[in-house]
């Protein structure tokens, strides 16, 4: 067999692998309408609404019937005659304060007993309630929560309480309106990361392992190929189908939540790319040795699990200990997600991704020889 003929093998493997992945209806799903539905569902979910509606339970032993509601009135007293107070038919009484700058805020206030509020709590319906013991105004609420936090400091303002003191005039606030801040201008890059790497894992890890227990692989290697080019042409086909998901992410980003890119699309392709090497490596590596789908199962989610609560994809990493951040910006899904964002909301270009896509592309190659040497195909 000679060397072109087996080159020429290599864009009929692809073409063999990219035909069984779009005939599996899964792969749509999954790959596709997956991660648009997730970036819907936390982008409406976390991006600010023209109103804000909170919810403040008040204990119903401390609300006297037929004189009206003590601790309600107790605090909203002051802002009677200039806001807009309603009641529901739950009993509920409601507070709109209307604020051009900051947007409007309403304050729910529901009667409840202990044990209704603190079960709420509990399920994060609400974030603090209210009790009025002896003509005092106590807040409880978990320290640790800064939603709870910023209600409380809000509601110690409108009651005139004397924690806090406040003369800033409202000239003084400048609400932000630069672009990249929102919550899902911070999700998106996130998602594109960790579709590449449950893609490359799963995709092409799981795959192997499916094809080895079925005695596939020992049938691939009867035929007149090279056995790197049927793992090129795995990794080919995974890229081109990452370019797609991702692409049809940002679209529909772009079309329901605006989102735009505001670095260097060069640069983006680049640690794409290289993002794609990286994982395609670790999951050949992952594959390289086990037929047992249990084992492997094991094997993806060792790897995948940690890095998709640590590496920042739905919240930001530094909130975990100093110790811990000099470890985690290390790793390959943080390198990814990290100039991924970079270029999406920052404006980085080139420079700014050079060393990390060489990093990124370093450790998928190295992961890739050392899975090729010890590769079993039966």
């Amino acid at each position: 067999m000679t060397r072109n003929t087996l080159e020429h093998h290599l864009p009929q493997l692809i073409i063999a692998h990219f035909k069984e992945i779009i005939r599996e209806p899964g792969v749509i799903f999954w790959g596709i309408v997956f991660p648009i539905l997730m970036a819907l569902g936390l982008g409406i979910a976390f991006t600010k609404k023209p109103d804000l509606v909170r919810t403040v339970a008040i204990i119903e032993n401390n609300v006297k019937s037929g004189g009206g509601d003590s601790a309600v009135t107790d605090l909203i007293k002051p802002f009677t005659d200039q806001f807009t107070l309603s009641r529901n038919e739950e009993g509920e009484l409601s507070l709109k304060i209307p604020d051009e700058q900051l947007g409007n805020m309403t304050y729910i206030f529901t009667p409840k007993s202990w044990n209704e509020a603190t079960i709420l709590l509990k399920r994060g319906q609400i974030n603090l309630i209210l009790e009025n013991k002896g003509g005092q105004l106590y807040y409880h609420f978990d320290p640790m929560n800064p939603e709870a936090q910023l209600l409380y400091l809000k509601l110690s303002q409108i009651h005139g309480g004397k924690l806090i003191q406040t003369d800033l005039s409202r000239s003084q606030i400048e609400p932000l309106t630069v672009t990249g801040t929102r919550y899902i201008d911070f999700l998106i890059p996130g998602l594109i990361a960790m579709g590449v790497m449950m893609s490359c894992m799963w995709g092409l890890s799981y795959g192997i392992i499916d094809k080895r227990s079925k005695k596939l692989l020992r049938r691939m290697i009867a035929t007149p190929m090279r056995k790197s080019n049927f793992l090129i042409s795995l990794i080919t086909v995974r890229l081109g189908m990452n370019i797609i998901e991702s692409l049809l992410l940002f679209l529909f980003a772009y079309m329901f939540f605006d989102i735009s890119i505001q670095g260097d699309l060069i640069a983006l392709l680049i640690v794409f790319i290289a993002g794609n090497v990286a994982f395609s490596g670790i999951a050949i590596f992952i594959s390289s040795r086990t037929a047992n789908n249990e084992i492997g199962n094991g094997l993806i989610n060792a790897v995948v699990l940690p890095m998709m609560v640590l590496s920042g994809i739905f919240f930001s990493y530094h909130n975990f200990p100093d110790w811990a951040i000099s470890v985690i910006d290390k790793l390959p899904l943080t390198l990814l997600a990290d100039h991924i964002r970079g270029i999406f909301i920052e404006g980085s270009g080139i420079p700014e991704i050079l060393l990390p896509s060489v990093i990124l592309s370093a450790i998928g190659i190295g992961f890739f020889s050392i899975g090729l040497k010890i590769f079993r195909w039966y």
